[in-house]
């Protein structure tokens, strides 16, 4: 397993039409965009007591989340993802779900879990039964990712953060999201031993710093 170094930046509308054009001209777009871009939607898990919302808040160093996420609507692709941050580096463990294990782990109905052959589906059903993880709320967003060979290089901007408040209808297209409050656009850029000078130069915007922006934080913002 790699960890990966993680950069957020909080940006406005202009320096968004700035990065696209600078990026689009040494990366390429990922292969799964249509017209550049895709939708996400993730549903994030929480224990009642609100832990990865105040280990994040709190700055905690080591730290996890889980969420079930799917890209443009499509039932077919769904992902168990878990991201653990250590010390400022980040590592993401993801396994394949169907739609019905998804909706069943939305139900509550985790039983058939225990048996399981996927280690993290395994260590999900753990922690919904002894910490009381749950589906808390659904996060909505748009991404442009580009992508870069030489150290594994992914940079994205993502904007139009919206919440389902705590709707966990994962599944259901018509659920409704609202605005994030007033949430920025972000700047992510992940990368594995090195950043190339040409992505590091691309990315740089005078003013801008390296923050600790959590979607999942913001879509909170109401409760």
């Amino acid at each position: 397993m790699q960890y990966r170094h993680e950069w957020k930046h909080e940006i406005n509308a202009a320096d968004r039409l700035v990065l696209i054009s600078r990026l689009s001209a040494v990366m390429k777009r990922d292969r799964h965009t249509i017209n550049g871009e895709y939708k996400i939607r993730s549903l994030y898990f929480d224990t009642p007591a609100d832990t990865a919302l105040r280990e994040k808040i709190d700055g905690v160093n080591i730290r996890e989340k889980f969420r079930i996420r799917l890209y443009n609507g499509d039932t077919s692709f769904i992902v168990l993802e878990k991201k653990s941050k250590i010390n400022g580096l980040c590592l993401k463990e993801s396994c394949r779900l169907t739609e019905q294990e998804a909706q069943s782990i939305v139900d509550g109905n985790i039983s058939w879990m225990t048996s399981d052959s996927r280690p993290l589906l395994v260590e999900l059903y753990s922690k919904m039964s002894v910490q009381g993880l749950r589906p808390k709320t659904i996060v909505d967003y748009t991404r442009i990712p580009f992508v870069f060979a030489p150290g594994n290089v992914r940079v994205t901007i993502d904007y139009d953060i919206r919440t389902g408040l705590f709707r966990t209808d994962f599944l259901e297209p018509s659920t409704l999201t609202l605005p994030a409050g007033e949430s920025p656009i972000i700047l992510e850029v992940k990368w594995d031993d090195f950043l190339p000078d040409i992505i590091r130069d691309a990315v740089t915007i005078p003013g801008r710093r390296v923050g600790a922006f959590s979607k999942y934080e913001q879509c909170r913002i109401y409760g």
